[in-house]
């Protein structure tokens, strides 16, 4: 083939927008092989987030546009997810065995930020990635019940310096409820929960995770400073709700990740509208637009609006959340959704994962 038909094939892989990276695949780099042999064409192509119930309808639509390129007289290509490790804060350490580090935070309590972090764990294995879950959250840990694990259950341990994470619904997890009595109370000091906290991060035994999702307890205290200064953070998931109370705490977590060098990946808007189950009346109980107008004053994306569903409620208290409970329900496509667009902004904060493209031609 030509270099002007080269060019064509390049074109027509081109033509297909990211909506998650919001470019073509050619420009993000995600092209890592072209062979062109007299009309045969074969294209490997490579995305750096997790979005494996994407790549099929993306490979097919791809193969469709170079078949349709003038002397093409058939084209494989093929769409697959390799994770890469972000890009972290300052000179932290990376952590063994873990790619990227999400922290999900909320200014304050009350707002599902829990509910949110389970499901965007499980999201995230749903689209191919490994993923682990740790409850940091020392005074409440409520991972455990979340993900269905039964009361009592203890991590294993691994040459007596290691907790092996008890895994849930295809995910590790590992929280501080795994450790304590469930009925006796956490009533440390700060300095105690914060070495809590980098205890159960460093000498749990993670296999080989693309994601660690952290759920952060409320506030901007000693937890959050710690996994600030200490831990390899590649980016935060803020959650609030409509609510001016919860939008103005929102604003203070923005901020705080802001100032530790931290990105913010996106907000979280939780019980943004409830729709009544016997009229079908929708009514915004908490204010409405609030997770917009809070991700457009900072300038960052918001990741999902999640309704005021008794569902989500029932599910997350049942340990089966509803990716899992329910994963073709329009609330999971939500989660799925919001996972794909959290991990992706991964990759753009990165520079779109440039990798160099192997062509190779009868030329």
């Amino acid at each position: 083939m030509s270099t002007l038909d080269r060019a064509a094939v390049e074109q027509a892989l081109a033509q297909y927008q990211d909506p998650y990276l919001k470019t073509d695949l050619l420009s993000c780099g995600c092209l890592r092989r072209l062979e062109i042999s007299g009309g045969q064409v074969e294209a490997e192509l490579v995305l750096g987030y997790a979005a494996g119930s994407l790549v099929g309808g993306i490979a097919q639509m791809l193969q469709m546009a170079v078949e349709n390129v003038d002397g093409v007289t058939s084209a494989k290509v093929s769409v697959r997810c390799e994770i890469e490790a972000g890009a972290v804060q300052g000179q932290v350490a990376a952590l063994a065995n873990v790619k990227n580090v999400i922290a999900v935070a909320s200014g304050k309590g009350g707002v599902g930020k829990s509910t949110t972090a389970a499901n965007l764990a499980l999201a995230l294995a749903r689209e191919g990635a490994t993923v682990g879950v740790l409850d940091a959250d020392i005074y409440g840990p409520s991972m455990g019940l979340m993900l269905g694990l039964p009361e009592g259950t203890r991590p294993e341990t691994r040459e007596g310096k290691w907790f092996v994470p008890p895994r849930a619904h295809g995910i590790q997890v590992m929280s501080m409820a795994f450790l304590v009595d469930d009925n006796t109370p956490v009533v440390w000091r700060g300095p105690m929960v914060s070495g809590a906290l980098m205890q159960l991060l460093t000498q749990t035994a993670w296999d080989d995770l693309d994601y660690l999702v952290v759920d952060m307890p409320p506030g901007t205290g000693d937890i959050q400073l710690t996994l600030a200064q200490k831990v390899p953070v590649t980016g935060a998931v803020i959650v609030t709700t409509p609510q001016d109370l919860a939008l103005l705490d929102a604003k203070k977590g923005i901020g705080m990740f802001e100032k530790v060098n931290i990105p913010v990946l996106g907000v979280v808007e939780n019980m943004a509208i409830h729709i009544c189950s016997n009229c079908g009346h929708a009514e915004h109980l908490f204010g409405e637009g609030g997770g917009e107008r809070l991700a457009a004053q900072y300038n960052v994306e918001l990741l999902g609006s999640m309704p005021l569903s008794m569902m989500i409620r029932e599910q997350a208290d049942g340990g089966k959340p509803t990716v899992v409970a329910e994963p073709e329900c329009q609330i999971s496509m939500v989660y799925q959704d919001m996972a794909r667009h959290a991990a992706a902004r991964i990759v753009a904060l990165n520079g779109g994962g440039d990798m160099p493209q192997i062509s190779i031609s009868d030329d």
